[in-house]
């Protein structure tokens, strides 16, 4: 097989950042609309907004049904809210991001 016909690295990422969003233009989340992706209607996604990202937890076991153990929301942006003693900001890490919040 040629070089130029070889299929492509399909490796996963070793570097430990956070994942990206793609390149293109992302998906601007207006407050109203993030509130719309607050759990209670099961066609749309479970959404949460942090710093300025907005944030897909449908398939996060502690929101189910859209609150986090009780505490949090979906729908709304959690900037500042997250309390450090028990998980910091790094979770957001393995939550894939799909967009910006629109000011």
């Amino acid at each position: 097989m040629s070089e130029s016909s070889s299929e492509p690295d399909r490796s996963p990422d070793r570097t430990g950042d956070p994942p990206e969003m793609s390149p293109a233009a992302p998906r601007g989340y207006t407050r109203r609309e993030l509130a719309r992706h607050d759990g209670s209607d099961p066609a749309l996604p479970v959404l949460i907004a942090h710093g300025g990202r907005v944030y897909d937890v449908t398939r996060s076991y502690p929101w189910a049904r859209g609150t986090h153990w009780g505490d949090h929301r979906a729908g709304r942006d959690l900037t500042g809210q997250f309390d450090p003693v028990i998980h910091g900001v790094e979770m957001l890490d393995r939550i894939p991001c799909v967009g910006v919040l629109c000011a």
